[in-house]
């Protein structure tokens, strides 16, 4: 447990890296997006109040986790840790992450929502599905995405150290088959609108936590698979 807990350190040795990135990328974004609707006065307008800006704190958290994976397994090889360790490590600190981005959102939601969005009606850290009544529910609904984010990264981070570029190219083609196959086949059905539909009936918790939850569990497995085969 305690080489374990080493693992996890090591991806802190640098905080402003993996923790400062992701905040100074979504609080540029929230920056620009209040300005926005400041000078435009979109608070007032009919329309959805929620401006989807947040995503770049889930795609900035995905990249960071990528370079952790990169850059620090070669070193953690290098000081006899081993990659069961490191994956085990870099897993303990990804649950953290997750649960601490759940409780910063919430705050951060808890403040907008009490300043009527910021003063000018916008709505940002916990938009559309991601909003929910219940404090505890709203840690767990914005964190268990972010769970998500953060082993996806650390999987595409793995492909990389263990199949180099080539593997990235694979990787990217076979989403854009699949994703493609899928839209082909919706089409093909004219299934689109009860596709909506179904989608629109489920709970925040199947879409924001159990989906997110399953989809974190499947990428860490294949990871950890994969990880056993890295070379340094």
């Amino acid at each position: 447990m305690n080489r374990i807990l080493a693992a996890a350190r090591l991806h802190l040795v640098h905080p402003l890296v993996i923790l400062g990135v992701p905040w100074l990328i979504v609080l540029s974004s929230f920056a620009l997006n209040w300005a926005i609707w400041a000078v435009a006065g979109l608070g007032s307008e009919p329309g959805p109040d929620s401006t989807g800006g947040i995503l770049s704190l889930y795609i900035a958290v995905l990249i960071v986790s990528v370079q952790s994976v990169t850059q620090l397994l070669p070193f953690a090889m290098g000081v006899s840790l081993s990659r069961r360790v490191f994956f085990l490590g870099t897993a303990l600190l990804g649950g953290v992450e997750a649960l601490g981005y759940g409780v910063a959102l919430t705050i951060l939601s808890a403040i907008e929502n009490a300043t009527d969005g910021w003063g000018v009606g916008m709505r940002f850290w916990t938009p559309g599905p991601l909003k929910v009544d219940n404090l505890l529910l709203q840690v767990v609904v914005s964190g268990a995405p972010m769970l998500a984010f953060i082993f996806t990264g650390v999987g595409i981070g793995v492909v990389y150290k263990r199949w180099g570029s080539s593997g990235i190219l694979g990787l990217t083609v076979l989403a854009i088959f699949v994703l493609g196959g899928v839209s082909v086949l919706v089409t093909w059905l004219r299934a689109w609108g009860n596709l909506w539909a179904w989608l629109s009936a489920q709970s925040a918790g199947t879409l924001a936590i159990g989906l997110p939850v399953v989809l974190a569990a499947v990428v860490a497995a294949l990871a950890f698979a994969g990880i056993r085969r890295v070379v340094p």
